[in-house]
């Protein structure tokens, strides 16, 4: 198995011990999860900031690196619940990823000079 299937597994297994079942929403139970996914993500991230020393006007701040990665790892388990939410596997996941990045690259070597909201509609 690889490694991004396992942490699917994985995150499944975590959100049926919580009592959170993701197969089979309904469309309220989906937009339900949507927004509970997207607002612990931005919470994570705001936990994120707070272990970078961000206020210039504070000398008592340092660097929490050892926090910052646990952080990414709490926005990586609501990330994957939100696309398990959307009905994502792992391999959607990738393949999505992978579409992306070429579009991505694409936009660079063009200049990005305008937004195409067309040139990703097919992934």
């Amino acid at each position: 198995m690889d490694k991004l299937e396992r942490i699917f597994e994985l995150q499944e297994g975590l959100n049926a011990r919580i009592g959170v079942r993701l197969d089979e929403l309904s469309e309220e139970e989906k937009t339900r999860w949507v927004l509970n996914y997207t607002r612990a993500m931005q919470q994570e991230l705001a936990e994120l900031v707070d272990s970078v020393p961000w206020k210039w006007w504070a000398k008592y701040q340092k660097f929490d690196e050892q926090n910052a990665r646990v952080e990414v790892i709490d926005l990586f388990h609501f990330l994957i619940s939100l696309a398990q939410s959307l009905g994502m596997t792992a391999d959607d996941v990738f393949l999505a990823y992978v579409k992306k990045n070429e579009i991505n690259h694409q936009r660079q070597e063009s200049g990005y000079e305008k937004k195409d909201h067309g040139d990703s509609r097919h992934i």
